[in-house]
């Protein structure tokens, strides 16, 4: 893995702010990225938790990306096309966007991995694709990837029903 991934907010292992979870702002981390190929297309980025307790949880899926961009500012709008003309794809809870970590209180700490991938072409994919659909479809285009890795263990004390 090339590309370098980043954050302002946290450290690779270490704990994700509460603010870009669920028990605080729930909006997304500003990211960095650089070791981009030059002969990549585009970038699509995917944020999951493989800790879930019903299986892997898509946090956020964006496609077509510019190749020539370096990360993400922080809080994202829920938007489905941002400015630059990439697209935001449905999350696990069922919206568009960024959706922040937010494990069932008394699950331990849960892995959030960021994931940008370098394609050798834009793709398209409708809003409701699901993680599934996302790796199929960038599979046989990838031509590198890095990841950065987060932590989140929700609070008891400050866990609501729903």
């Amino acid at each position: 893995m090339a590309i370098v991934i980043t954050s302002t907010a946290f450290k690779e292992g270490d704990d994700i702010p509460a603010q870009y979870t669920c028990e605080g702002a729930n909006m997304s981390p500003p990211l960095s990225w650089s070791g981009v190929p030059l002969e990549a297309q585009s970038l699509a980025l995917l944020m999951e938790d493989p800790d879930a307790p019903g299986g892997t949880y898509t946090h956020w899926m964006l496609l077509n990306l510019a190749r020539d961009i370096d990360g993400l500012p922080e809080d994202v709008p829920a938007d489905e096309t941002l400015a630059d003309g990439s697209r935001q794809l449905a999350n696990s809870f069922g919206n568009i966007g960024y959706g922040g970590p937010c494990p069932p209180p008394g699950n331990g700490s849960h892995r959030y991995f960021f994931r940008v991938y370098a394609l050798d072409s834009s793709i398209s994919l409708n809003k409701g694709a699901k993680r599934e659909d996302f790796l199929n479809t960038i599979e046989g285009h990838i031509l590198d990837e890095g990841q950065l890795m987060g932590r989140f263990e929700r609070s008891q004390a400050k866990a609501t029903k729903g």
